[in-house]
């Protein structure tokens, strides 16, 4: 249930609406936006009266939550959520491009491509060190060892990093790591979702190969229910009968997650099209549809690349990438990326 305060209400009166609420045994999320005050009430609230709390001087108006989700619902927080990593706001009006390897590889390669991407406007660092793959026989990636190389990278550019976990025993690997992604795959793992849900980090959770929009706020609403509110949504995709690409990004996601939603909505051009080509073309669509970041993979020798190389860019050709994101952004009146 919403409840919506009317302005300029008495801290007295509010205190004592918020006594009554205890009373009822429902919980109460408050939140204090730019001209709204939004009371969210959790649990069964179901012998509430509806006419009775709307005859409460201080309330402007009441209603129903038909959502499952609730933490991540916009109608319990009206303001975007901006989530701030190392300076860099996401969300809120601002625009970021993170941009690296699928996969680390060695020292030469992750700060190479870590001082190419920056200089063309990257800023957040991205980069697998363990890595899910479809096949046991593929390379798995790193680990530890390529953490190390991205704190390293990290060091050398200022870049804050953007890495997978796989696994909640891996969490304590993660404490210096600046945004924890949840990839596709897991993003139903409900026991790491809880997991995540009682650290204070960021967390990029991917969207699954064959999930629903409701299903991706759920999810997010796992970690939320934990109390790490720090969720940034990522659509990177879905399995649909088209075969000329990898997955089929789904650009109408991105303003229905933020219509239903507060929070910032990443965009993953690469595993969304599993070709190189069509980065360009979809990462200016994403931008244009209201995405607050992008998600690019980017490798100086993609032909000999471990890991996704048919869909990682050159160093130049992402240079060419964000010039024409920022064309877009100029367009749709946003500053520039970098």
């Amino acid at each position: 249930m919403i409840v919506i305060l009317k302005n300029g209400y008495d801290e007295r009166q509010l205190e004592s609406l918020l006594n009554w609420f205890d009373g009822m045994d429902v919980g109460v999320q408050i939140n204090e936006g730019e001209q709204t005050t939004v009371i969210g009430l959790v649990g069964d609230t179901s012998a509430l009266d509806i006419e009775l709390i709307k005859a409460i001087d201080i309330v402007e108006s009441v209603s129903r939550v038909k959502e499952p989700f609730r933490k991540a619902n916009r109608k319990y927080h009206p303001d975007d959520t901006v989530i701030d990593v190392r300076g860099r706001k996401i969300g809120g009006g601002s625009f970021h491009i993170m941009a690296g390897p699928c996969s680390v590889e060695s020292e030469e390669q992750i700060c190479a491509i870590a001082e190419s991407v920056k200089e063309s406007g990257a800023t957040i660092l991205r980069g697998g060190a363990f890595k899910p793959r479809t096949s046991p026989y593929d390379f798995q990636g790193m680990k530890s060892e390529g953490l190390d190389l991205l704190f390293l990278a990290r060091e050398k550019t200022g870049l804050p990093i953007v890495s997978e976990i796989m696994n909640a025993n891996h969490i304590e690997l993660f404490e210096d790591v600046d945004i924890i992604q949840v990839g596709a795959r897991n993003m139903q793992n409900f026991e790491l979702l809880r997991e995540l849900g009682m650290i204070k980090k960021p967390i990029l959770l991917k969207r699954g190969l064959a999930n629903t929009l409701q299903e991706l706020l759920m999810s997010a609403e796992y970690i939320m229910a934990g109390g790490n509110e720090d969720i940034i949504l990522c659509e990177r995709g879905i399995r649909t009968f088209e075969t000329y690409t990898r997955n089929t990004l789904d650009l109408a996601a991105i303003p229905l997650l933020k219509e239903l939603s507060h929070l910032p909505v990443v965009v993953d051009p690469s595993h969304a099209t599993g070709i190189s080509r069509l980065v360009k073309p979809m990462s200016m669509a994403a931008v244009a549809a209201g995405a607050d970041a992008l998600i690019i993979e980017v490798h100086n020798d993609p032909k000999n690349a471990l890991c996704d190389g048919a869909q990682s860019l050159t160093p130049d050709v992402f240079a060419d990438v964000v010039s024409a994101v920022n064309d877009v952004l100029k367009a749709v009146g946003k500053l520039p990326v970098g």
